[in-house]
């Protein structure tokens, strides 16, 4: 029940003190509403209330403030004390007309009116007897409306039902006295001297707690057992919220003395500890703040530090959350805030551990040399980011081991391939559970310095996904004039990254975002050459092999013959991974000889090689003659190098329709169309006759089907491939092309320049057509790479076929089939 009953009583008790025949009894006597039941109808001030529901039967206290209200109080008061109250539908409403009420009320007798020492005027009405609003018959000086009494059904006629719902409906009433303290007990003595169920429904109904609109709802029923149903629904409701704020209570109260409990024990063990000289929480802390002292920090990350531990030491050590406090306190300790190592600033011996680590790299080493040159005479600067760009296996990964070793630092790899969650790099709140620090700060953290090298693996291989965008959050992390003010979301202070050496590698700059390979400095580095590859094997890549399968360095050798074997024989690619496999093979067989104390040969040549891998995966030569028409090489780039291809075409009578095969895509298809509207363009310059495009189809494939192949670098390759199948003119031999071409015939510059010419060097080509744009490339290239091949540079498809073709024409060439001119 809500506590305006309390209200309601204390109200009523007010008048104690008066006569006998002055008091009034809350509990009507039997036939106190008969007087209104041979009427049927009758006009009556009507009295709005706000926020309250007046049911027959029931005295009720009302403050009544508005003017309209106190004069219909003091002119009913006069005359017959009789009003009609109805509840308004808008409690805001200050002037409710008749429609702005519910429809049903009650018809009230004003039995005192008081007028208090504040000014305002209460009155205590009963209800008498349900009405219903009509009609509004005056608005001014008060509501006056015409109502019809509305005569209730009977109540139930079997005592034995009747007296089992007064006992069922006063079980509730008791039951919610009793879980709600707040109502006095002269409620209980009221509740035990009724005796009439259809008073006991109304009184309830007007103290239970509930909405207005839903008391209204029972206000208006009339089939009892209807109404006695919903309102010991709405009497089981509030008996369940009574129950669970008392459970609640009862917790929060054992709570409180659990923490009181365990204050008094802590305190205890706190002295037995003290006595047996153990280490408890107290020590721990003040060994924290000891560590704390000795730190090299920024004032504001020492009070931030503070404020933590003192947290931590008004937390119960038994708590879930003093672990983490504690965790969260160590980890900052753990950081090298302003620690760092020393560079070694001898140039000469970098450059030697460079040169010793690893064979060619020339430009990265010489953009450590820099750094190292311009560190030496500044004593300070920002540290670059660099990014190692180039094909699998060339060595970008090791290079960072060697380039820390040069510069004395501590070494760092952090693997972003598949990196998908944003809090990888910038760490979770710590509110969160099992919250902890990016992996950035966890390397900076287990380096121990603030000024290692730190390698970002595979930088090209972030992922995004509903966790965010990693390559965003290191937007931040790799731009110099940011990252002096890193902020881990875990850390919670600002970190600086500054002098941290951030060398990324990558396979392709395309899946990069553009703002964040704007931050880096993009040193390329190519694919090796045979001799390099040769080389590499000798000083690192055999000797490796040999330790890690416990030979000795004598124990086998293998020339240079038989590694150039390996290397064109079982491996095509830039790098040297599948070179190292191949080379750890040989060292497995010869391994397995000495342990099984079988006789080797000691001194390896091509044919061993052959007879322990099998036979060669490739050819080492993949070029073909220049017999047939319409064939022609062409280069390409691949991730793993560059290699060549051909472009093979063929004509066959039809109607002029062109096939496209090879699993070429989208650009690549332009790229043969543009080269044969060029072509017929240029017909008559040729010498072809033009109805040979309208009666025979071409056919153009890529061999090697399997492999999607795409891109505009094969655009002079198509022309000139197209050009010689319907000229029938032989391709020069051992000539290879890349460029790309316009409908005006403009040969436009590609990329991968290295690569592909030392794929064009391994299948013996002796000549390459390039753009002319393409010298600025080729003239960066080595001099050793260009040796033995003629290099020519084109400004347009003239000078392609001009160098391309040949003015003699293949063996058993097509005789064309032409329809005869009409005369």
């Amino acid at each position: 029940m809500r506590s305006k009953l309390n209200s309601e009583l204390r109200m009523l008790s007010q008048f104690s003190d008066l006569d006998s025949d002055q008091l009034i009894s809350i509990i009507p006597a039997e036939g106190d509403d008969k007087e209104f039941d041979d009427i049927d109808e009758m006009e009556l001030p009507i009295l709005p209330l706000r926020n309250m529901v007046l049911f027959p039967g029931v005295v009720l206290p009302i403050t009544v403030g508005r003017k309209k209200s106190v004069k219909l109080v003091k002119k009913a008061y006069k005359d017959n004390k009789t009003i009609g109250v109805i509840t308004q539908r808008n409690s805001n409403s200050d002037d409710p007309s008749l429609e702005e009420l519910y429809k049903y009320g009650t018809v009230a007798k004003i039995l005192k009116v008081l007028v208090l020492p504040d000014g305002n005027t209460t009155i205590i009405i009963q209800g008498k007897k349900k009405i219903e609003a009509v009609e509004t018959i005056q608005k001014d000086p008060y509501l006056t409306a015409k109502v019809r009494m509305v005569h209730e059904d009977k109540l139930i006629e079997s005592e034995e039902e009747t007296s089992a719902v007064i006992n069922s409906l006063k079980e509730a009433a008791y039951k919610i006295l009793e879980l709600n303290p707040d109502i006095p007990q002269e409620a209980s003595g009221a509740l035990d001297n009724i005796s009439s169920l259809g008073f006991l429904l109304n009184f309830l109904c007007s103290n239970i707690n509930a909405e207005v609109k839903e008391k209204q709802g029972l206000l208006e029923i009339n089939n009892v057992h209807e109404k006695v149903k919903t309102l010991l629904e709405y009497m089981y409701r509030e008996i369940k919220i009574l129950e669970i704020k008392q459970e609640i209570h009862s917790k929060v109260s054992s709570d409180i003395d659990q923490q009181q409990r365990d204050y008094f024990l802590r305190q205890q063990m706190k002295v037995l500890q003290d006595e047996l000289g153990g280490e408890g929480p107290q020590q721990e802390i003040e060994s924290l703040r000891k560590r704390a002292a000795k730190k090299d920090w920024h004032e504001q990350v020492a009070k931030h530090f503070d404020k933590e531990l003192d947290k931590l030491g008004r937390l119960n050590p038994s708590s879930a959350e003093y672990p983490i406090a504690l965790n969260y306190c160590e980890f900052m300790l753990d950081l090298p805030w302003n620690e760092f190592t020393e560079d070694d600033l001898d140039l000469k011996k970098a450059q030697k551990i460079l040169d010793k680590d690893h064979y060619g790299l020339d430009k990265v080493k010489k953009r450590i040399i820099e750094y190292l040159a311009v560190l030496k005479l500044k004593q300070d600067m920002k540290a670059p980011i660099l990014c190692l760009y180039g094909p699998p296996g060339v060595g970008k990964t090791s290079l960072g081991k060697s380039v820390a070793k040069a510069l004395g630092r501590k070494y760092v790899r952090m693997s972003l391939g598949g990196l998908k969650d944003e809090s990888e790099i910038r760490g979770h709140r710590k509110t969160y559970i099992g919250a902890m620090a990016g992996r950035i700060m966890q390397s900076i953290k287990k380096a121990g310095t603030s000024n290692p090298v730190f390698i970002l693996d595979e930088i090209d291989k972030i992922g995004a996904d509903f966790r965010g965008d990693p390559s965003s959050a290191f937007l931040e992390v790799l731009d110099p004039e940011q990252n002096d003010s890193f902020l881990d979301n875990y850390l919670e202070v600002e970190y600086d990254l500054s002098k941290v050496m951030f060398i990324a590698t990558a396979n392709s700059l395309e899946t990069i975002q553009p703002a964040l390979r704007d931050r880096m400095e993009i040193i390329e580095i190519n694919g090796y050459t045979l001799e390099e590859k040769t080389e590499i094997a000798k000083k690192h890549l055999l000797p490796k092999q040999k330790k890690e399968h416990g030979l000795k360095s004598g124990d086998f050798s293998l020339d240079a013959k038989g590694i150039k074997t390996v290397i064109e024989g079982y491996t095509r690619e830039s790098g040297v991974r599948n070179l190292e496999r191949k080379l750890g093979a040989v060292s497995r067989s010869i391994a397995t000889h000495i342990a099984m104390e079988d006789e080797y040969k000691k001194r390896l040549s091509s044919n061993d090689v052959e007879e322990i891998l099998g036979v060669a995966h490739f050819d080492k030569d993949k070029y073909q003659d220049n017999e047939h028409a319409g064939v022609v090489t062409g280069l390409a780039w691949t991730q793993v190098g560059g290699e060549i291809l051909f472009i093979e075409s063929s004509l066959s009578k039809g109607k002029g329709r062109i096939t496209l095969s090879g699993q070429l895509g989208d650009v690549m298809k332009e790229s043969a169309t543009t080269a044969l509207s060029y072509l017929r363009s240029q017909a008559k310059s040729l010498g072809i006759d033009y109805n040979i495009f309208e009666n025979y189809d071409l056919h153009v494939h890529v061999p090697a089907g399997a492999v999607p192949k795409d891109g505009p670098s094969a655009g002079i390759t198509m022309l000139t491939a197209m050009a010689s199948i319907y000229t029938q003119r032989k391709v020069k031999q051992k000539l290879a092309m890349t460029g790309e071409i316009t409908l005006r015939g403009t040969v436009l510059p590609v990329g991968g320049i290295k690569e592909k010419l030392l794929a064009a060097k391994r299948a013996g080509i002796k000549e390459i057509i390039f753009s002319d744009q393409n010298k600025k490339d080729v003239n960066e290239i080595e001099e050793q790479y260009l040796k033995g091949l003629t290099l020519h540079f084109v400004k347009n498809a003239e000078e392609v076929l001009e160098i391309a073709l040949l003015n003699t024409k293949v063996k058993n060439a097509i005789q064309f089939e032409l329809p005869k001119k009409e005369k």
